[in-house]
């Protein structure tokens, strides 16, 4: 077989569908966020990030890097193994006692990122669990599917966001037999929010758990940054809150909280907890100052918020096509792979404006976009800029505009 040939032909491919990803090199001065240096062939050129999971900007946070910056040079780099071998630092332990904390759950489980929680934790419960079927949302990561996939457990996909199709779904399953029901609260390209009571009262119904995923939700809803399920005041009826350490919280990570008995379960039989290593602990620390001091503090999410309010309210002006939602993410909806390369590099060239265009196999065909995702740390000017370019660029490409 030519090898080559093959991997060859297969990326040109991608680059005929318009679905071959180029990546944005970048370095990110600390005190000049969401500012950052693109460097292009040999040379360099200043943009503004519009697109980054750092949401609230802790990862820029003083708090923060002085703390994992202390903790380097008092603790060293990284963990020295894993978990169960030399690799768990007080500092693991006081990370997951914080994360129990903001859930109100009993235990938390650190993980070396989201991605890894969801597959570890998913594919460890529906493998473990007797006769286990995992309902999964329409709309689940890749990392949940993934991690359902490896169980091997029964598979059962429902209707995104449709508590009626899950309680249809749910009472055709035999009643014995263990159920999880696996979904998310704000879904990362839509930014939409699931009916999360609505949800909970059908999987209590039939006697199901709950595995909530809230990566896109922590730190920036709940009066303590606990997530959706904080805010809606319905933590205590999740079994399940996996969450990210990476986003909102600035650092990296990810975690599952939950009873004492099924962290320790999953602590015990997931092999993506036992065979890797450990995350450094000077991370751990920058996380858990991070997370205490939003946990006291709603300036970030308030600033956030107004800042995702105004700019709505400028693309609504220029008729600027975004998906609605009640999220801080902004969907600027584009519909055509090529288009959206197109805007994002002109963007990026033209006017110093850096969004990724999103497109095939993250969304489904047809439904490309711009996903924005305005900080506290961009100002009026910023945004103003950002929906003077867009409606340039919206005449120039012929794209068609909302009705107003």
């Amino acid at each position: 077989m030519d090898y080559q040939g093959f991997f060859e032909e297969t990326l040109a491919d991608l680059r005929d569908e318009g679905n071959y990803r180029v990546f944005a090199e970048l370095e990110r001065p600390v005190n000049d966020a969401p500012r950052a240096i693109q460097h292009v062939n040999g040379s360099t050129r200043p943009v503004t990030v519009w697109c980054s999971n750092d949401y609230l900007g802790m990862g820029k946070s003083q708090l923060v890097r002085d703390t994992i910056a202390r903790t380097v040079l008092e603790d060293g780099a990284g963990a020295g193994g894993t978990r169960n071998i030399s690799g768990t630092a007080h500092l693991h332990v006081e990370l997951e006692r914080t994360l129990a904390e903001l859930h109100g759950k009993e235990a938390a489980l650190l993980f070396t990122s989201g991605y890894v929680s969801n597959w570890a934790s998913l594919s460890t419960l529906g493998a473990k669990l007797p006769d286990c079927t995992i309902l999964s949302d329409a709309k689940n990561h890749a990392s949940m599917i993934e991690g359902i996939r490896h169980s091997k457990a029964r598979k059962v996909i429902w209707e995104h966001n449709n508590p009626e199709d899950l309680d249809r779904k749910l009472a055709a399953l035999p009643k014995d037999g263990a159920k999880i029901v696996a979904f998310e609260s704000v879904y990362s390209m839509d930014g939409d929010i699931c009916p999360m009571a609505e949800i909970l009262d059908v999987a209590e119904a039939h006697g199901a758990m709950t595995y909530l995923d809230e990566v896109h939700a922590v730190g920036l809803y709940g009066p303590r940054g606990g997530g959706i399920a904080e805010r809606e005041g319905l933590a205590d009826r999740v079994t399940v809150i996996e969450g990210t350490l990476a986003k909102a919280f600035g650092v990296m990570g990810g975690y599952v909280a939950a009873s004492a008995a099924l962290c320790d379960f999953i602590r015990s039989f997931a092999s993506g907890f036992i065979f890797t290593t450990a995350l450094p602990p000077a991370l751990a620390a920058g996380a858990n100052a991070s997370i205490r001091h939003l946990m006291r503090s709603d300036m970030e999410r308030m600033r956030q918020r107004r800042n995702v309010a105004l700019l709505r309210e400028l693309l609504d002006r220029q008729r600027i096509p975004h998906m609605q939602n009640p999220s801080h993410i902004v969907p600027v909806m584009v519909g055509d792979p090529f288009k959206a390369k197109f805007l994002s590099d002109t963007l990026l060239e033209s006017y110093g404006i850096y969004v990724q265009p999103i497109n095939y196999p993250t969304v489904a065909k047809g439904t490309e976009r711009l996903r924005i995702t305005p900080s506290p740390l961009h100002t009026d000017a910023d945004i103003h800029h950002l929906a003077g370019a867009l409606s340039e660029l919206w005449s120039q490409c012929a794209l068609s505009r909302a009705v107003a």
